[in-house]
């Protein structure tokens, strides 16, 4: 187990989160007296993506497969017609 003080680790978190992720366990001293610990997570409570913990909370499903070209094109523009803003400038003239 590393021991470190708090400036130490202040000024070189990621290489001591580097070490955690490693395995090793870290001990943060303030005044030489341990404040806290770093230590890896375990199992399932170690997340490699949040893409992966949506997925595993139920809200994110994943796509089977290519989305389709239709999708990626924008929709045609209206022909003839009124255009909404037209629409909504229309109702404000009526006052509803």
């Amino acid at each position: 187990m590393t021991r470190v003080g708090v400036a130490k680790v202040k000024a070189n978190l990621s290489s001591y989160l580097k070490r955690v992720k490693a395995g090793q366990e870290v001990l943060i001293t303030e005044r030489g007296l341990p404040v806290a610990k770093l230590v890896p997570l375990e199992g399932q409570q170690q997340q490699k993506t949040l893409r992966a913990q949506l997925i595993r909370d139920g809200l994110l499903i994943p796509g089977r497969g290519k989305i389709r070209d239709s999708f990626l094109e924008p929709p045609p523009k209206p022909t003839g017609g009124k255009t909404l803003l037209e629409y909504l400038l229309e109702e404000r003239e009526e006052g509803r």
